[in-house]
């Protein structure tokens, strides 16, 4: 089997597709995207092509490895999330081949179904209540909401009585049993951030999430000794290697890589079994299409230190279409009861509508994130 061609689609809201044809007629996709830098990262598909057509796309650490070490340059979220894309197709094609979902392939599943969380609220933190609690309605037993607005390194007291209050109203909407994931997004700094989860620690949360952004991981330790709750992050790492000094330092207990980021299944696996041996929990990172999550899931479906999946179903990105428009098995992600069942079918699990994903490439997308500003005028982290 030889691959002959890659093509890339732009489609909203934010995503990019891409499939891989091969000379035997099966085909695979995946989600190679950087959001907001979504066209940056087709040109980088484009140019891994040279690498790619006319091998054998079954062998899918050859050609990872081609990929990541040929190119002399590496890592970044560009590369790996071209990379990923490439790899998620891959896998795909492998999995059809043989007639098999790409779990199988790696070793077998060890679980049936896993946890999903519901986003609510957008990126200003207020009147989310009522999301919270349609999602429990139904059936989610945990949502996640974006902790604060723009904060700077040393800001009011007023802020952060907001954010415990936007904590707060949640808690008391949806009970003490459900879980609460409450993510800084990188926009707070260490002194804030310190006071932020002294004041949250009454809450009893599933997680804080990116207390401070990925740079700053010497100061997680620091964090993790307050004890408001398990601290997560890894959407903004690229590779076991970025990882490693995250266990190695300690403090971290959940990692959120990005399987659409992170060099994909192949590479994602690899990270969550280094997780693994430091007793650290994997909660996939996915706020993004079905492709993506259907390669989410084929790493959850292997992976036993994984507990949760974010998805993105009805987050407030999706403007104009929503996750499960571009497949024609909507029943792939099954949800029920608050969990998502592993996917059943070859490959990754779905059957992309590409007469549609066509028809939404005509319009494309140039989603960027918010550009926000501090009372003085700087640009304060989104």
């Amino acid at each position: 089997m030889k691959i002959v061609k890659l093509t890339t689609f732009i489609v909203p809201p934010r995503w990019c597709f891409l499939k891989i044809e091969t000379d035997e007629g099966i085909v695979g996709w995946g989600e190679p995207v950087v959001e907001g830098r979504a066209h940056t990262v087709a040109a980088a598909v484009e140019e891994l092509s040279d690498y790619l057509v006319g091998r054998d796309p079954r062998n899918v650490q050859d050609l990872w490895n081609v990929m990541y070490r040929a190119g002399f340059y590496r890592g970044g979220p560009v590369m790996m999330s071209a990379i990923a894309g490439v790899d998620q197709a891959l896998w795909d094609i492998k999995g059809k081949a043989l007639g098999v979902p790409v779990h199988e392939l790696l070793g077998g599943k060890v679980r049936d179904r896993i946890r999903v969380y519901s986003w609510i609220g957008g990126d200003r933190p207020a009147d989310t209540a009522a999301q919270a609690q349609a999602a429990v309605a139904r059936g989610f037993t945990a949502v996640k909401m974006n902790g604060t607005e723009e904060m700077q390194y040393i800001d009011s007291h007023a802020k952060v009585e907001q954010a415990v209050a936007n904590v707060a109203m949640i808690r008391e909407s949806v009970g003490k049993h459900i879980g609460i994931g409450v993510d800084f997004h990188g926009r707070v700094h260490k002194p804030m951030a310190k006071v932020l989860m002294r004041e949250l620690r009454d809450f009893n949360l599933m997680f804080i999430e990116e207390p401070v952004l990925s740079e700053h991981l010497e100061v997680i330790p620091e964090l993790a000794a307050i004890g408001a709750a398990p601290i997560a992050l890894g959407e903004r790492l690229y590779s076991r290697w970025d990882f490693k000094r995250v266990f190695a330092q300690g403090g971290v207990d959940i990692i959120q890589p990005d399987p659409s980021h992170a060099g994909g299944i192949t590479e994602t696996c690899k990270i969550a079994a280094m997780a693994e041996a430091y007793d650290v929990a994997v909660a996939l990172h996915c706020p993004l299409g079905p492709i993506a999550l259907a390669a989410n899931l084929q790493i959850d479906a292997v992976c036993y230190n994984a507990f949760i999946q974010e998805q993105s179903l009805g987050i407030h990105y999706n403007q104009g279409n929503d996750l499960l428009d571009y497949v024609h098995n909507r029943d792939a992600f099954d949800y029920q009861d608050g969990y998502v069942a592993m996917p059943g079918g070859p490959g990754l699990g779905i059957e992309v509508n590409e007469a549609y994903v066509l028809e939404r490439a005509k319009e494309g997308h140039r989603w960027r994130n918010p550009v926000w500003r501090h009372a003085d005028g700087s640009v304060a982290e989104w």
